[in-house]
């Protein structure tokens, strides 16, 4: 979680300003990447994630209303990670000093929306996951969870779950200068309630999620693979082996697409997860030199989760022959006008 940090003002806060300054020149390299990445990041994933949520809500891209559900709501997760980790955390903290971002009542909202997006982008994939793992393993569960009515529950549910769990973040920042900037507070690393809730808070994301949407992939490829197996069997056995088979297109077809966004948010995931793992096991996180001695491995990890915000568009361009299909008409669409209004224009002239 990067701070609202701000430059004081007033004489007796010079010596701040120095230490500022020299934490900047210490990361200079990181403070570069990052202030050319996250402009960046915010100029791409948000119109991007804006076209999926339309695509998918208003036209038919051969999926069920069930994954139609999941995928818009995921969708809309990554907006507002966009929104508010990069452009309004990330972003601001770069560029804009001294708006009105940085009252400290308005950067703790800030703070607390930030790992609320990100935490329901992340348990909407889990959410996703096992769905799927529902849909593929539990023949007689699927007709009663499947449903685009149980998507909604689910949806709504964890949202409103996981804001509430990030009810006590904005108490755990106070004010830099006279109700300016938003500073982590230090009891967080010494009363033992803030350090419980700071282990609960990482395990849930994205410890759990990670290790759950790698145990549910394991589960449903070993059902694919004992389903596959007997299906190929039994079409051997009646000498159907040169036609092809509706079932296991329409099944890979919806594999393809759970692996795809699965192994993403785990690739992209596991940089954060070791780090948070080996940074607790080796009570690292107890010595303040954490934060000198690793910043390249902690911003890497940040930059390679919020990039998970922009990844989903491009797995069902590339796994989703409709959804490409809509994209590109999409893509065209303002040229194609452009066009008729010239042609209209020379027509009337």
């Amino acid at each position: 979680m990067v701070l609202y940090c701000v430059k004081h003002q007033g004489s007796d806060l010079h010596q701040h300003e120095h230490e500022s300054l020299a934490q900047k020149m210490r990361s200079t390299k990181s403070f570069v990447s990052a202030a050319v990445y996250y402009p960046i990041l915010a100029t791409v994933g948000v119109p991007v994630n804006i076209v999926t949520i339309a695509i998918l809500s208003f036209k038919d891209c051969g999926l069920s209303k069930c994954i139609t559900r999941y995928l818009v709501a995921m969708a809309a997760a990554d907006l507002m990670v966009i929104f508010w980790n990069v452009i309004l955390h990330r972003i601001a903290t770069l560029y804009w000093d001294y708006t009105f971002l940085f009252y400290t009542p308005v950067c703790r909202f800030i703070l607390f929306m930030s790992p609320a997006a990100i935490d329901i982008s992340v348990w909407l994939t889990v959410s996703f996951t096992f769905d799927r793992l529902v849909a593929i393993c539990c023949q007689r569960l699927k007709t009663k969870y499947c449903t685009e009515k149980t998507a909604v529950v689910v949806i709504t549910t964890v949202s409103s779950l996981l804001c509430l769990k990030n009810i006590p973040c904005p108490f755990l920042y106070s004010s830099y200068y006279k109700q300016y900037g938003c500073l982590l507070s230090t009891n967080v690393f010494f009363e033992p309630i803030w350090i419980a809730y700071s282990w609960t808070e990482q395990v849930l994301t994205p410890v759990i999620p990670f290790f759950l949407i790698l145990f549910f992939n394991i589960v449903t490829v070993r059902r694919i693979l004992i389903a596959n197996r007997s299906r190929m069997s039994l079409r051997q056995h009646n000498s159907d082996r040169d036609e092809k088979d509706p079932e296991l297109m329409n099944r890979r077809r919806s594999i393809v697409l759970l692996f795809a966004i699965s192994s993403s948010f785990i690739l992209l995931w596991m940089t954060t997860v070791i780090y948070f793992i080996f940074v607790r096991v080796t009570s690292a996180f107890k010595r303040r030199t954490l934060f000198t001695t690793f910043p390249y491995i902690q911003e890497a990890g940040i930059m390679l989760q919020l990039l998970s915000s922009c990844t989903n568009t491009a797995i069902y361009t590339i796994t989703q022959r409709k959804f490409r299909n809509q994209l590109l008409s999409a893509i065209k669409y303002p040229f194609t006008l452009s066009g008729k209004l010239v042609k209209c224009g020379g027509k009337h002239y």
